[in-house]
């Protein structure tokens, strides 16, 4: 048993309290074993749990969400701590000289006209505290643990401001089409190695598509999923309705379920 005072409200020094607690002497076994590596997964199942409760504009599970988020910060910053590295107090000093020094028209004397001209000077300030002096150096910091269509639309906007680019969508279609025809004759040759290239050619050159539409890939991709998983069931659905196993039927017979889903839609 820890000594720890019990009340009806915490704050964030309650946080970090509560956290030092569990990873002390007579803490959490649990907790005392975890390292940056080991609690990495959670970190990033936290974040997601939070967009999902944003998706499902669920204000109170958004709150609890934030929490676990806050949490996470929180217990990264006491590992930290431990090792002498850097503790939450620091973490928040950086953040805060950050957001001043990339808001020189709200702390400083820079006037901007719209948000257009806020996130130029965003980008411009941000490659010049970090060093970067070419556009490879832009598209190298973009984090390789991002979700992989995420991670490529960021990388082809920044490449898009060295003016290495396609115009619009009419060009991108063009390019869309030839990395379909090279991974068609990948396949017919047999070359897999070949094939399996193409087709991530051809998945980032979706994501450029996407950027020349204006939309986000992983969102588009996540809505698709869910048009897929919902239509499966309304297809399994009709199914079960006329006594048939799915497993029984073959591709043809089970597109035409399909389709009648599609139609229904329609």
């Amino acid at each position: 048993m820890v000594d720890f005072n019990q009340k009806p409200f915490y704050n964030i020094d309650d946080l970090k309290e509560i956290i030092s607690l569990l990873r002390s002497p007579g803490g959490c076994p649990w907790d005392k074993e975890q390292t940056h590596e080991s609690i990495r997964m959670n970190f990033i199942e936290e974040v997601y749990e939070a967009i999902e409760a944003i998706d499902k504009n669920d204000s109170e599970l958004l709150r609890e969400e934030l929490g676990d988020v806050l949490m996470q910060v929180v217990f990264h910053c006491q590992l930290s701590e431990e090792e002498s590295d850097f503790n939450f107090d620091e973490v928040c000093d950086e953040v805060c000289k950050k957001l001043i020094i990339r808001h020189p028209h709200v702390f400083g004397n820079i006037n901007v006209s719209d948000t257009g001209e806020v996130l130029n000077n965003w980008e411009a300030i941000k490659q010049q505290t970090k060093g970067q002096t070419t556009y490879t150096e832009t598209l190298e910091s973009v984090a390789v643990s991002l979700p992989a269509l995420m991670r490529a639309q960021k990388v082809g906007k920044r490449a898009a401001k060295s003016g290495f680019d396609f115009t619009g969508t009419g060009d991108n279609f063009e390019k869309l089409k030839s990395e379909v025809e090279e991974l068609q004759e990948a396949i017919k040759n047999g070359d897999k190695k070949s094939a399996s290239e193409e087709l991530g050619d051809i998945l980032f050159c979706c994501t450029n598509m996407a950027r020349a539409m204006q939309v986000d890939s992983e969102e588009l991709l996540t809505n698709a999923t869910e048009k897929f998983i919902n239509r499966f069931a309304q297809m399994e659905n009709q199914i079960l309705k006329d006594n048939k196993n799915m497993k029984d039927l073959n591709l043809e017979q089970l597109d035409e379920y399909w389709n009648q889903v599609k139609q229904q839609e329609n």
